[in-house]
């Protein structure tokens, strides 16, 4: 069976990878006994210069793409409609607050070395999405790193100090080297690009595509 590596880079605040993830882990089940992945969460911030109180969402993303506020709901609500026909809980979508995101991924990467990325991930996406939670609070991250089985205290420590700090920006300006621009971003085998939360059958077809260049090699 083929053996890949994906990097998904993503922020814990993008709509579009909470979703973009789950249409990889549907892909995941097509390609079941077929082709195995690694997957490594890599990190990208939305919101760099954001103040640490944040900025209500409706407001934050009509300043950055100079739409009505109407027309801002309407389509964060079809955003919310697509995630939740995926089963992906965005009921606070629409009270969350844009957040700076890097305490999160200090703790993340942290996480990612006791192989508990992927479920702190998850649970971030679901306390800002679903219970519109800043998922950088050092509290939140305590909480749900407890409820994905990490120890609390030390990610609410890492949440308030500096560590990790240097790993993530590391990692970030490597991605951003790599042409990633936007997220989510899906590197293939560190080859090649899938821009966007593309839909199942297109992340099947391109990594039944590198597995078999990869044999054919």
């Amino acid at each position: 069976m083929q053996r890949l590596r994906i990097d998904l880079v993503s922020d814990v605040a993008c709509p579009w990878c909470a979703i973009g993830y789950r249409r990889l882990a549907h892909a995941l089940e097509t390609l079941k006994g077929e082709i195995e992945i690694e997957l490594f969460w890599q990190p990208f911030e939305l919101n760099r210069d954001m103040p640490p109180e944040g900025e209500p969402i409706l407001e934050h993303l009509c300043r950055k793409y100079g739409k009505d506020a109407a027309s801002m709901e309407q389509s964060q609500r079809e955003i919310m409609k697509v995630a939740e026909e995926l089963g992906l809980n965005f009921r606070g979508a629409l009270e969350r607050r844009a957040n700076n995101t890097f305490a999160a991924h200090r703790v993340l990467a942290w996480a990612a070395t006791q192989n508990r990325e992927t479920p702190l991930q998850l649970a971030l996406f679901d306390a800002y999405f679903g219970e519109a939670k800043n998922p950088a609070d050092p509290q939140v991250l305590r909480e749900k790193a407890m409820e994905v089985g990490l120890d609390g205290a030390a990610a609410e420590a890492i949440a308030r100090s500096d560590q990790y700090a240097d790993e993530v920006r590391a990692a970030e300006q490597k991605f951003m080297d790599a042409g990633v621009t936007a997220v989510p971003g899906f590197i293939l085998d560190g080859r090649y690009l899938i821009s966007g939360a593309q839909p199942a059958e297109v992340l099947v077809d391109a990594l039944r595509q590198v597995a078999e260049e990869n044999a054919s090699r």
